[in-house]
């Protein structure tokens, strides 16, 4: 069966054959779901290029954002680091302060 003009003959023959019927409506059922998946087919493979162009676009704008989050938690770090930093100026200067007037 690798054509649709052996198809028809065969389809016709087992037509004619009365007790046969749901033979061959099973038989045209699965022709039907075998056509169905191959024009399936044909259309995914056409809108490949399409769908992978989206993913790849989409793959960048998900490295994008994380990438402006890694940047706004180093930012974050950062200024959590300076406020560290700043407290330890003003408690040791107060630290000197209280030693001064201890003495």
């Amino acid at each position: 069966m690798e054509t649709v003009q052996e198809l028809i003959p065969l389809v016709k023959e087992m037509m004619a054959q009365k007790r046969k019927g749901k033979m061959v409506k099973l038989y045209v059922l699965g022709s039907v779901l075998a056509l169905f998946s191959v024009v399936l087919g044909l259309m995914e493979t056409v809108c490949s290029p399409f769908t992978a162009a989206r993913r790849l676009r989409d793959q960048e704008a998900a490295v994008a954002e994380l990438q402006a989050a890694l940047e706004r938690q180093a930012l974050q770090k950062q200024a959590l680091q300076e406020k560290g930093k700043q407290q330890d100026t003003v408690l040791g200067g107060r630290a000197l302060s209280n030693r001064q007037h201890a003495s």
